[in-house]
Formats: structure tokens, sequence, C-alpha cells
């Protein structure tokens, strides 16, 4: 993943939601009977799976006393 998509997916509740857009879109496609989508789209899911939970590794901001000292 690229840098800016690490900064947009600190928040937890970001990776959270997009997880689960994609294990709805899944149930949607199996349930229309559509299995190539739905094998997509549960492919999606394991890649949000891996990526935001099992090898995600979050960033603590600076704090701003480090910023003030080089003054």
């Amino acid at each position: 993943m690229r840098e800016t998509d690490l900064v947009f997916f600190q928040p937890l509740w970001r990776r959270v939601a997009a997880t689960v857009f994609c294990v709805l879109w899944s149930v949607f496609e199996w349930v229309t009977n559509s299995p190539f989508w739905g094998m997509v789209s549960l492919g999606f899911v394991f890649y949000c799976y891996w990526m935001f939970f099992h090898t995600f590794e979050e960033t603590k901001p600076a704090s701003k006393s480090q910023d003030s000292s080089s003054d």
C-alpha cells in the first residue's frame, strides 16, 4: 500500500468499515447468484483482513513537544 493509503486507514473504524463493506458486497453477490463477483469480493475481504488487521502497523502521531524543541 502507498503511504497515503496507510495514513487514511490509521483510524480503526475506517479499516473495519472497508472490510464490512466488502463482506456485505460478497454476501449480496452470492445471494443474487453471481458466483464470479462473489469470489472477487470475497478476495477483497481476505485482502482487507490481511492488510488492515494482520499486517497493519499503526503509527502514533509525533508529539508536539518534539517539534517545539527544535526551535
